[in-house]
């Protein structure tokens, strides 16, 4: 079988990182070693298990891409760099006609889409890509539309945790938000309350020392007015495998559209799941 190339971007990222290992000892893909990075990143290269990856800053990659694209043929990015840098970066692969998977969250959304609908590649977009809570998000998107106002008069409370690091708010709870309001409650994006301190996440969440540094927390709290009735859902994801697995399955999909002449075409996980 031949392998599926993927240039992943993001290193010396965590979750690039993590991604490129998988990459690295799954026998079904093979690493290119290159990787776009941030312009506040200083070194030259970095070692990802066995292999030597080539960093490349904003500045070089428009010399760069055509000669790597010489070498190494056609191949497939994967996205987790910054979300400052995610509309810019979708830019840059359209123009350069490099299918991607976009991990990253942020960004304008709607121009990103509407980025890939006018090139004439094919790209899996998610915020979440880790398939059992896509699936759940689905769920959720059933009931708001099979039972829309199923919660009037009730309150929401969303509390997200994530690594110090992360510098968003977590693109799942924003998305969760309008599913809820489709069930009758009125909660805006910025309530979200989202925590980033080491210290209350271990002490106060019970987030384990090991995975403080890569971990995302989720809970949804629906509250009746005269507070006799409460639903809570939870999800606790502890490191990034989770994750690095999904995004090698949506890369797979792509592949195959990618063989189907798919151009111009937003893919969510849901598609991925589905195909």
């Amino acid at each position: 079988m031949n392998k599926i190339k993927v240039m992943i971007n993001g290193i010396p990222g965590n979750v690039a990182i993590i991604m490129a290992k998988h990459a690295i000892y799954d026998d079904r893909f093979y690493l290119i070693p290159y990787s776009l990075t941030g312009p506040e990143i200083t070194e030259t290269e970095h070692i990802v298990g066995s292999s030597t990856v080539k960093l490349i800053s904003p500045s070089d990659r428009d010399l760069m891409i055509n000669e790597i694209k010489e070498r190494e043929g056609e191949f497939i990015s994967i996205d987790y760099t910054h979300p400052t840098a995610v509309n810019d970066n979708s830019d840059f692969y359209c123009r350069n006609s490099l299918p991607f998977v976009m991990g990253t969250t942020g960004g304008d959304r709607e121009l990103l889409h509407n980025t890939v609908i006018s090139s004439n590649i094919p790209a899996v977009i998610a915020p979440n890509m880790a398939k059992q809570i896509v699936g759940f998000q689905a769920m959720m998107e059933y009931a708001a539309d099979t039972f829309p106002g199923l919660f009037n008069g009730y309150t929401l409370e969303i509390n997200e945790s994530h690594q110090k690091g992360k510098a968003d708010t977590s693109g799942t709870a924003k998305a969760m938000v309008q599913y809820f309001n489709k069930m009758g409650l009125s909660y805006e994006e910025k309530q979200i309350k989202k925590e980033r301190d080491p210290e209350i996440q271990k002490t106060k969440w019970g987030v384990p020392d090991e995975h403080l540094g890569g971990h995302a927390w989720h809970t949804y709290t629906i509250t009746s007015a005269d507070n006799n009735a409460k639903f809570a859902f939870t999800h606790n994801i502890n490191g990034r495998d989770i994750y690095s697995r999904g995004t090698l399955d949506a890369v797979i999909f792509l592949e195959k559209k990618i063989k189907e002449s798919e151009k111009g075409a937003v893919f969510s996980m849901i598609d991925v799941m589905k195909g």
